[in-house]
């Protein structure tokens, strides 16, 4: 396994900035954050969307300082393409669990595609009894470990794409869904099994899309390890990743004013972006988020790079 890379003035910008990770199957989303912290030395990273560890595909990380801009890059949107195997139902609804429904009958395509109109648009759905919702403090997947008799309640999500991507005569139907957070891809699988009364289980997942990041931006941990010390190519840049906000342009002493929380008065700006927020910038470097009001530009959160 390569060393970790030592923090120095000519790497450090590789410590702060968005790496998009490629997250392999059988592993927990902690552990994939654990390795990337290893291999790249980072002692701070947030991911935005957990992964099953059954489940692959992207997993956002942000590094170091970009951990203040995860609420102004992540959007609600995800893609996934999953597989659904019919004529059974499991207790979690994907392979982890065990059988507790059966049926010889088997849908075909057309049968599928007719009923997939129901489940797009905002729908009610009931999470998986096997999720990481809590109920009365205790996250549900343990209470169903325990043999605990539990009731989670439907909630509202939205559907916004869903299509059948492939369909196999041994009772296999792969889809393409485009959903807002919150959605179970194992709950819309029982859900549609049990409407067309063959019943139905996730025996692939993989997240396509978080927000703006897609397979294109990903890595693998393997990629990433074997190229530990030319790995700045991956870490997207705060500026680059914020560039849909607003820029301003501050000089050596107004980056100390606003790392010490100060006004800064008499900066030029676009009237209409007036109380949105705006990435001050001293050349490349990112220095703080901050908005304008009437006093000047107020900076609410600082980069400490």
């Amino acid at each position: 396994m390569s060393a970790p890379i030592q923090t120095t003035p000519e790497n450090s910008a590789r410590q702060h900035g968005w790496l998009i990770l490629d997250k392999p199957l059988h592993m927990t989303s902690a552990r994939a954050v654990s390795r990337v912290k290893k291999i790249l030395g980072v002692k701070k990273i947030g991911h935005a969307g957990t992964l099953d560890p059954l489940a692959s595909g992207i997993l956002p990380l942000a590094l170091g300082e970009a951990t203040k801009t995860v609420s102004f890059v992540m959007s609600d949107e995800k893609a996934y393409v999953f597989d659904v195997t019919w004529g059974s139902q499991t207790s979690t609804d994907d392979l982890e669990g065990e059988v507790v429904k059966q049926s010889e009958k088997r849908p075909s395509q057309s049968n599928v595609e007719s009923i997939l109109q129901d489940y797009i648009g905002e729908i009610d759905q009931i999470p998986p009894d096997f999720s990481a919702i809590k109920i009365n403090g205790k996250r549900a997947y343990k209470a169903a470990r325990d043999g605990e008799k539990i009731e989670l309640i439907s909630r509202k999500v939205q559907v916004l794409d869903l299509v059948v991507k492939d369909h196999k005569s041994d009772g296999v139907t792969r889809f393409y869904l485009r959903c807002g957070q919150g959605t179970y891809v194992r709950s819309l699988a029982r859900d549609i099994g049990e409407k067309l009364g063959c019943f139905g289980y996730v025996t692939y997942l993989r997240r396509v899309q978080v927000g703006r990041f897609d397979e294109k931006c990903a890595i693998s941990l393997d990629i990433l390890e074997k190229n530990v010390h030319n790995c700045e190519r991956y870490v997207l840049s705060i500026p680059h990743v914020l560039d849909d906000i607003p820029a301003v342009t501050v000089t050596i002493e107004q980056e100390e004013a606003l790392k010490q929380g100060r006004f800064l008065q008499d900066i030029s700006h676009d009237t209409t972006i007036h109380e949105e927020p705006v990435l001050c910038l001293n050349g490349h470097k990112p220095v703080a988020l901050a908005r304008f009001a009437e006093d000047g530009l107020k900076p609410f959160k600082v980069f400490n790079i």
